[in-house]
């Protein structure tokens, strides 16, 4: 059985982007976590996590503020999931 097409410009609806967004930001979270603090990236993404809290931002907003770090981020540590799940928020949830 094939997986269900949506298209977002008819709906949303089980499209699941803040589901997806918490999901991917779990994983730089955890991937950051493995980083020395000094690293640039670990730095880099706290710096921006400290803005979204001040903000009031969901995941998927920070997701798209930041879409061309997170692409960097994923091709630099080689993360492949990470890539695809990024490209699938990018091209249906934003």
């Amino acid at each position: 059985m094939s997986e269900p097409t949506y298209d977002r410009y008819q709906s949303f609806c089980g499209i699941e982007c803040d589901k997806k967004a918490d999901e991917l930001i779990g994983r730089l979270k955890s991937q950051l976590a493995e980083l020395a603090s000094e690293h640039p990236w670990r730095s880099y993404f706290e710096q921006k996590f400290a803005e979204q809290q001040k903000h009031h931002q969901d995941n998927l907003y920070y997701i798209g503020s930041q879409v061309n770090a997170l692409y960097s981020y994923f091709e630099e540590i080689d993360d492949e999931e990470g890539i695809e799940l990024l490209s699938f928020i990018e091209e249906q949830c934003c």
